[in-house]
């Protein structure tokens, strides 16, 4: 770029308003290449406020801004943030966890595509990264005994004949059976209303339109939706947790349509917490306080059940996932037994024959005969 004038001074100073209007640093927005990584922060930040999506992923960004990526990268402006510096920040937070590198790539990567359609930057300095290697992750669902003792301590906590303070009402309990037989997130299952089940005489069917969440400064509270889109779904409950939901809700009256199922003493939702720490006092009675356990296990639990009885497109659907490499990869528990009929097959087609053209002996009563033969064809020969 040049500048003539009437002067060397005159033409730089020229020059250098050519320098900060020229196309794709500044010209065209809020931001220039000049600009402070905190300045990118606060219109980011801004912006984020007006995006549709969940209070908790905004609360989450924030965090993930306030406590890693602003301390990292406020000292420089924009056009110092290079491809190499956030490669080395990516390479620490990954010495720390795998899940606070991939959150902090996807948040800078959301900033720096802010400031691209900002006319800041030419491009974006996280495309060029390395990817980020993702450990090991192994897939552990409850085994029917698991299931059953948890179901025993369940039913017999807190109900002998020492125990002080007021008798459980059984809620946690029911709870469980309703995780275990639709596989929800622990969140929907606490926002069920009455008004979301329908009961035919075919079975009965819950609708997923909402869950149960806990905001930073608030109680927890029911959201009008769900997770995600694809997690608003229609789920044919089995038998047996039908029967949970059935007597929970004709102890409710009518015009209780629109409270939560399983609600507290006040007619409150139960929360994710007081959830979380009785069924810890469950596992705790069944022996099972250090295995690892939590409510998440029975929606692992069920789809390993439906991926290995209908195979992972139905699992998914039932779960409510966009994508089976989600219920795959996070959900379903690998199968270990091995399948016998491949050898079958493969024994029955190949087996070596006999010199006369029959086949080898595959069974006892075969073997039994083939050395009856080769005792009479010895006596023969010997004669």
């Amino acid at each position: 770029m040049t500048a003539v004038a009437r002067s060397a001074r005159a033409a730089q100073t020229l020059l250098k308003a050519r320098l900060v209007d020229r196309a794709g640093y500044g010209s065209g927005g809020l931001l220039s290449v000049a600009s402070s990584f905190g300045e990118l922060c606060e219109l980011w930040s801004q912006d984020l406020d007006l995006r549709d999506i969940s209070e908790g992923t905004k609360q989450n960004y924030r965090d993930e801004l306030r406590l890693h990526v602003r301390p990292a990268f406020e000292p420089y402006c924009l056009g110092e943030i290079t491809t190499g510096r956030v490669e080395l920040f990516l390479k620490r937070q990954a010495a720390v966890s795998y899940s606070r590198a991939k959150h902090s790539r996807t948040l800078l990567n959301q900033m720096f595509s802010f400031a691209l359609r900002h006319d800041a930057l030419a491009r974006n300095p996280v495309e060029g990264t390395s990817q980020l290697t993702r450990p090991r992750h192994d897939i552990h669902a409850m085994t029917l005994e698991q299931v059953q003792a948890i179901r025993a301590a369940a039913a017999a906590w807190r109900t002998g004949p020492n125990v002080k303070g007021p008798r459980p009402d059984g809620k946690v309990r029911d709870i469980c059976e309703v995780l275990l037989g639709t596989s929800m997130r622990p969140g929907e299952v606490l926002a069920l209303r009455p008004c979301d089940v329908s009961d035919p005489p075919g079975g009965m069917v819950v609708h997923v339109r909402g869950t149960v969440v806990r905001r930073k400064g608030v109680a927890d509270f029911r959201q009008d939706h769900p997770k995600t889109d694809a997690s608003t779904r229609r789920i044919a409950v089995p038998d047996f947790a039908a029967q949970v939901i059935r007597a929970r809700v004709g102890e409710m009256a009518l015009e209780e349509a629109e409270t939560t199922i399983f609600h507290n003493r006040d007619g409150g939702v139960i929360t994710l917490h007081n959830l979380r720490r009785t069924f810890r006092e469950f596992l705790k009675d069944a022996g099972l306080e250090d295995s690892g356990i939590t409510p998440r296990w029975y929606r692992r639990t069920g789809a390993t059940v439906l991926a290995r009885g209908l195979g992972i497109d139905a699992a998914a659907a039932f779960l409510g996932h966009t994508s089976t490499a989600v219920t795959e990869g996070h959900y379903v528990e690998p199968d270990t037994s091995v399948d016998l009929s491949p050898a079958r097959i493969l024994d029955r087609t190949l087996r070596p024959v006999k010199p006369d053209g029959r086949l080898l002996a595959d069974s006892a009563s075969e073997v039994e005969e083939d050395l009856l033969e080769g005792i009479d064809a010895a006596d023969d020969d010997a004669a």
